[in-house]
């Protein structure tokens, strides 16, 4: 199995690679995302994010929870091709896949340290922060790389392929 590989994990493994971490006194950083084309503002966030902390954890939308958050022409890509691709970046530690709209329970799960997202949200707009806030962690914002988003990459993929 590839390095990259064994970062991809159900909850039960994660929970456990959690304590594991945990009983090393590890600080661990949470965030979410469909992340169906990866860009530079991805890149960005989720290295700044990691950098809060010592383990990453990324909790990736499943294909059918992409497609009642963004419709049914999406996702771009399967779910295995992004966890793959989330998963080998050095910054993310473990990737799991969840099928709500929301990752409040995987949250509630994992307990992280820290709560990240965009600064497209506000810290009571996080899903989770109420859990993450309550144990006394911290939940934080993180400026989004101007002109960078899935939205914005496919309509210029779009509009070039018409031109």
């Amino acid at each position: 199995m590839l390095p990259s590989q064994e970062k991809i994990v159900a909850l039960p493994q994660l929970l456990e690679k959690v304590a594991e971490w945990r009983a090393q006194g590890q600080k661990i950083v949470f965030t979410n995302g469909c992340f169906d084309i990866v860009h530079v503002g991805h890149v960005d966030y989720l290295e700044r994010a990691r950098l809060l902390g010592d383990k990453l954890v990324l909790g990736l939308n499943t294909d059918q929870s992409v497609s009642r958050l963004k419709g049914p022409t999406r996702p771009l890509q399967d779910e295995m091709s992004r966890t793959r691709v989330m998963a080998s970046f050095w910054f993310t530690d473990a990737v799991v896949l969840f099928d709500q709209e929301t990752p409040y329970e995987l949250i509630k799960a994992v307990q992280p340290d820290v709560l990240v997202k965009g600064d497209d949200y506000t810290i009571e707009t996080i899903v989770g922060h109420d859990i993450v806030l309550e144990k006394g962690g911290v939940v934080k914002t993180i400026p989004l790389v101007k002109g960078y988003s899935t939205t914005q990459v496919v309509s210029k993929i779009l509009r070039d392929s018409t031109q």
